[in-house]
């Protein structure tokens, strides 16, 4: 059974509808786009054959089986080796919250649900909740209440918003936030559950929820020590 991954994708962001067009060829549409800057210095950059540019950050959900296929097609019709081109990279989703979020993330496609990640020990996940503009309170109030942290957000539009509410008979604002919180393995089924509740497709929110498997973390130890 094939496992299921975030698709992640950095270019310049003249490149955006070059690589959209690409994805569509495989029948994955973007579900959000969010805009960055390069940091890196001068010198590191060159080397990649890189300048300080506008980036474009693209995420998306795929299986194991779609992602071989991809990277290939990137490598061959995209020339991603290329320096300056781009970078694609994807992570191990651990879970989803609920099935109609799977349907979601995974824009409908046949996926069938398997076993969660197969990086069983790590000690914390990373929290993804992909949420309507505006309502980030109402979600970190939920993700609170269930022995949450503090959250990350970064604005984000989403794309392709009709087809999902075909699919999920729900409305959707293209307009997103996505926030990330860093979580303790053993507390995320109880923070997933209270974000779907409280702050879920069927709130205004409409949030959706999934985990990212953490394999090593810094700056967490003092914080432990105090729950400790």
């Amino acid at each position: 059974m094939s496992e299921l991954n975030l698709m992640v994708t950095i270019s310049d962001r003249n490149q955006i509808r070059r690589f959209l067009a690409f994805y569509k060829e495989f029948h994955v549409n973007i579900m959000l786009i969010s805009m960055g800057r390069g940091t890196a210095e001068d010198d590191i950059l060159h080397s990649f054959g890189f300048e300080a540019s506008e980036k474009a950050v693209l995420f998306g959900v795929v299986s194991s089986s779609e992602w071989k296929e991809i990277k290939s097609g990137l490598e061959k019709q995209i020339k991603i080796d290329i320096p300056g081109t781009g970078i694609a990279f994807v992570i191990p989703v651990s879970s989803v919250g609920g099935k109609k979020q799977l349907q979601f993330i995974t824009e409908g496609r046949d996926f069938k649900k398997g076993e969660e990640s197969t990086l069983k020990e790590t000690k914390h996940e990373l929290l993804v909740v992909i949420a309507n503009l505006g309502y980030t309170e109402m979600v970190m109030d939920a993700a609170r209440g269930a022995k949450a942290g503090g959250g990350t957000v970064i604005h984000a539009k989403g794309t392709g918003m009709k087809k999902y509410e075909h699919f999920l008979g729900v409305s959707l604002a293209s307009e997103k936030e996505m926030i990330f919180i860093v979580a303790k393995s053993e507390d995320k089924n109880a923070i997933m559950k209270a974000v779907m509740d409280q702050a879920g497709l069927t709130t205004k929110a409409k949030g959706i929820i999934f985990s990212l498997p953490v394999t090593e973390t810094a700056g967490l130890r003092l914080m432990e020590q105090d729950e400790d």
